[in-house]
């Protein structure tokens, strides 16, 4: 099987589906619409040197520290708002 295919689905599963109960395939769909764009940008990736690809509206070396959370403060991330 496809190696980075298999760390995805043990990434949302032990991230984000093993602590949410759903009932039906709508519910995984939003899950995933979620989830996908957090592990893209805002999830730290050891293959890439723990590097994250910056959100554009969160740009900047100073200013506030902000908490972006997902699925009800399952997923979070921090960064500093621009401007």
């Amino acid at each position: 099987m496809n190696a980075r295919a298999e760390r995805f689905v043990r990434a949302i599963k032990y991230e984000c589906l093993n602590k949410l109960i759903l009932t039906n395939e709508a519910q995984l769909r939003y899950v995933l619409d979620v989830y996908l764009p957090y592990y893209h940008h805002e999830r730290f990736h050891k293959g890439l040197g723990r590097m994250i690809e910056p959100i554009p509206e969160y740009q900047s070396v100073s200013g506030e520290i902000v908490c972006v959370e997902r699925l009800g403060g399952l997923l979070k991330s921090y960064h500093r708002k621009a401007g």
